[in-house]
């Protein structure tokens, strides 16, 4: 395992217990930026890194009963935080590396990865495996619950010319990467870009 994945396992391990508590107030962005995927019912969707699955429940709303909702993460104590809040009912939860996902191709017709990008070590790489496992016209979001200044703000550092999730870093990322970004918004209340995949 590489020394970003230890570390991304140490910091999110150390958190995850609380973390919902921590952040008592996201589940309404959650849940407009899942509507903003535009799922239907019966579709497959990927949470990619999706930690305690606060995504699980509007996912799993939006494709119904027919459809397929799994959640991945490289944390298995998030994992198990999403189990003890009842959101495993809501998919199925895979201990797993958004590099290297244990899925067939073109399987899925849809991905949402809440505050996924930052965390990923080579993130042209990472960003077209999850463009494998996604049917070409297939989504992606890209969500914070807060934009990219706030979050800046918590954090107590400033917003570099270098974030990977600047509209003119993330657009052509995602454009090499398998990708074609439809929508970008980047508000104090939210982070969301959305693509789609290319044939």
């Amino acid at each position: 395992m590489s020394d970003d994945h230890t570390r991304v396992q140490e910091f999110f391990g150390a958190r995850a217990a609380d973390w919902d508590r921590r952040f008592p107030d996201d589940g309404p962005a959650y849940a407009a930026a899942v509507g903003d995927l535009g799922l239907r019912p019966g579709d497959r969707v990927l949470d990619a890194g999706c930690g305690t699955g606060r995504a699980l429940p509007p996912l799993r709303e939006a494709v119904g009963p027919t459809g397929v909702v799994v959640g991945v993460d490289l944390t298995s104590a998030m994992l198990t935080a999403a189990v003890r809040a009842g959101r495993g009912r809501d998919g199925h939860l895979v201990l797993a590396d958004v590099a290297c996902l244990p899925l067939r191709s073109a399987v899925l017709d849809a991905v949402f990865a809440a505050g996924l990008v930052a965390h990923l070590p080579r993130p042209q790489e990472n960003l077209r495996e999850l463009a494998r496992v996604v049917r070409p016209g297939g989504t992606l979001a890209l969500f914070h619950p807060i934009g990219r200044a706030a979050l800046a703000a918590r954090q107590g550092r400033r917003i570099t010319p270098e974030d990977l999730r600047a509209e003119p870093n993330l657009r052509p990322l995602l454009g090499g990467s398998g990708w074609r970004m439809t929508s970008y918004a980047d508000e104090d209340a939210r982070f969301l870009a959305l693509a789609v995949r290319e044939p």
